[in-house]
């Protein structure tokens, strides 16, 4: 199946030079969702996957799935202030400023094999920090899955040495 055929480019959004990649046609489309989570479903069954865990709030949509078809444990990796137990956190800098992600404390156990999905590699920032937060958490990160890569970004510099698999490239 060609899933570029369900992503819609939209122009110009969300502000002038910038061509969004709209993934909402494919997730309107059974078949096409659901061949994208067979095929992360399979990534983490190769890598015996013990947890998913997905960065907020696309990686819920792509990870979620993935989790109930292997029927383990989906961890959310969330913004500041949405979490309400005890969490760790990993402050990353964007291009302009910083930003933080969090992971429940008891989310991770020492020694969960982890797979983590997502929409989009772009720059590797967001994943980074999501890898972060599982290693702190004693898990291993045994792959890193997205629909969407755009490469010229160059995100995979920054996830060097892990197993990454994408769906569409740009």
């Amino acid at each position: 199946m060609n899933l570029k055929d369900y992503i819609a480019d939209v122009p110009d959004f969300p502000k002038e030079g910038i061509l969004f990649r709209d993934i909402t046609p494919l997730m309107l489309d059974g078949k096409a969702y659901q061949y994208a989570a067979d095929q992360f479903t399979q990534f983490a069954k190769k890598h015996q996957a013990t947890l998913i865990v997905g960065p907020e709030a696309r990686g819920f949509i792509f990870g979620c799935p993935v989790a109930t078809n292997l029927g383990i444990g989906f961890a959310p990796v969330r913004k500041p202030g949405k979490l309400p137990r005890d969490y760790v956190s990993v402050t990353y800098d964007l291009e302009y400023g910083s930003n933080q992600l969090c992971l429940h404390a008891d989310a991770v156990k020492k020694g969960d094999r982890v797979i983590i999905v997502d929409d989009l590699l772009a720059t590797g920032g967001t994943m980074d920090a999501a890898i972060k937060l599982v290693e702190k958490l004693g898990g291993t990160v045994v792959g890193l899955a997205f629909l969407i890569e755009l490469a010229d970004l160059n995100g995979r510099d920054k996830l060097q040495g892990y197993d990454i698999l994408t769906l569409i490239t740009y």
